[in-house]
């Protein structure tokens, strides 16, 4: 019997494409939490397994050569486990080639674009003093727009992004993409993406990895908190 993976996470949406894609892929974990608005992310320890102070990160006791591995990145992390378990990464090369490409897209374009998004119509504007920035607003509300329209078109000739089958490149699309909302866009021109929005949540596995400690990111904060976690993600610690 595999030994648990180690899971370091906290409830966001690069955090989700790892607890999806282990509930997906049956695979036992233990979850280690890295609360990122009190600074988890900076203690040494976990340095060490994610030079770059960002979550998530895993560690296997049993890596391709029998011996631990520590991985960062979740884009990386999805392709190893994928590749660990046979799972969710088609039937052939040509198959992983287009799951490959969908799942850059998503590291490259929709994970930046909407993080920024979120940043500014929603975070930017709380901050001490506030910070209301219309043209960062609408570069990077226009810019996501422009990326749903590409997976819409996507979606209009596939069930799932790299095809008539499900794989890692939407358990890395889908968690972005479901908070559209608080990017601003909207569904009325999408169709093809609302339909496969709606088709990835109904999958049960998807429901527990995103409910996962789900608690803590709505968890209530008092100003003084909200400032003080503001201050430690977004480098003004």
């Amino acid at each position: 019997m595999s030994a648990p993976i180690d899971l370091y996470y906290w409830p966001t949406p690069n955090g989700w494409k790892i607890s999806i894609a282990l509930e997906e892929m049956g695979l036992d974990y233990n979850l280690h939490l890295v609360d990122i608005g009190k600074g988890d992310q900076f203690e040494p320890e976990f340095l060490k397994l994610s030079p770059n102070n960002r979550m998530p990160a895993i560690i296997d006791q049993k890596g391709p050569d029998g011996d631990p591995i520590s991985i960062f990145e979740s884009g990386a992390i999805l392709q190893y486990l994928a590749r660990k378990t046979g799972q969710f990464y088609g039937q052939s090369e040509r198959d992983s080639i287009v799951v490959d490409q969908w799942l850059m897209w998503q590291m490259g374009g929709i994970g930046p674009m909407a993080g920024q998004a979120h940043h500014f119509l929603k975070y930017a504007p709380g901050l001490n003093p506030p910070q209301v920035l219309p043209y960062a607003q609408d570069r990077y509300r226009n810019e996501v727009g422009r990326l749903y329209r590409v997976l819409n078109d996507r979606l209009a000739e596939n069930a799932f992004v790299a095809g008539d089958f499900y794989s890692i490149a939407d358990m890395a699309i889908w968690p972005w993409a479901q908070n559209w909302q608080g990017q601003e866009q909207t569904l009325d021109d999408k169709p093809h993406f609302a339909r496969w929005l709606d088709e990835v949540w109904q999958r049960p596995a998807v429901q527990k990895g995103k409910a996962l400690r789900e608690d803590l990111r709505n968890r209530k904060q008092t100003d003084e908190e909200k400032e003080k976690a503001n201050k430690v993600m977004f480098g003004q610690k």
